[in-house]
């Protein structure tokens, strides 16, 4: 009897110490039926896969234990569409042709609500874009319509920069932080350290700089510029 309660008890601490993931999606989009969807982290300099379901009648389900919150990405085949955080919980993903949401955990709460910021800025540039256009068309003198509109596009990318700035200081302690970082080194043609990352670098903890992905971009970054010719 004392044997049978001591594997009770155990079996009962085993389940209550997991962490456990769960991912429920849905898809309105019907050309994803019957596509695989992956999840993959990075492990070293390679990308793994750890998960994957497939889009069935616009349903997909994962599910899993995870040692630790990782930033992960979701693939459809070899192709990355979305971050997400992989934390304990539920994850619900939904996908449409305005884009994808994915929420349900505190981190992909606060990821989702950032991803929302970014894109009404990005629809901002976009009308100055189209509002450029429309000035031309209508015969306005060109330097007023590039002073005009420069002023526009600084001004949103002052907006912009101060958005990634606040998110990752926000979240100097968790995944988004560097994940957020390591994006803004992905988005430009090699890694290079621009004004507003490094005064990321200036303000960020010891566990910040010393983040292996962080690291590793910002000694890469170094290097590229300290061999850069000088104007």
């Amino acid at each position: 009897m004392y044997k049978l309660y001591f594997f009770l008890l155990c079996a009962m601490l085993c389940t209550s110490c997991s962490k456990k993931y769960k991912i429920e999606g849905t898809s309105s989009v019907s050309m994803l039926d019957g596509k695989m969807l992956f999840i993959k982290i990075p492990v070293g300099d390679k990308l793994v896969n750890i998960d994957s379901a497939e889009v069935i009648h616009g349903l997909f389900e994962m599910q899993g234990k995870v040692d630790s919150t990782v930033l992960a990405s979701l693939y459809m085949d070899d192709e990355c569409i979305m971050p997400l955080v992989i934390e304990p919980g539920h994850i619900d993903i939904q996908i449409d042709n305005a884009g994808i949401t994915i929420k349900g955990t505190p981190l992909n709460d606060c990821f989702n609500d950032f991803v929302v910021q970014k894109n009404s800025l990005d629809d901002r540039a976009y009308e100055v874009e189209r509002e450029e256009s429309r000035m031309i068309m209508d015969g306005k003198d060109l330097q007023t319509v590039h002073q005009e509109i420069q002023k526009k596009r600084d001004e949103i990318a002052t907006e912009m920069n101060q958005l990634a700035k606040t998110f990752i200081q926000d979240n100097y302690e968790n995944v988004l932080g560097p994940g957020l970082f390591i994006m803004l080194g992905n988005s430009m043609p090699y890694p290079f350290m621009t004004p507003l990352m490094q005064e990321i670098i200036d303000a960020a903890p010891e566990a910040f700089k010393n983040n292996y992905m962080v690291k590793e971009y910002v000694s890469v970054a170094r290097e590229n510029m300290s061999h850069a010719p000088l104007h």
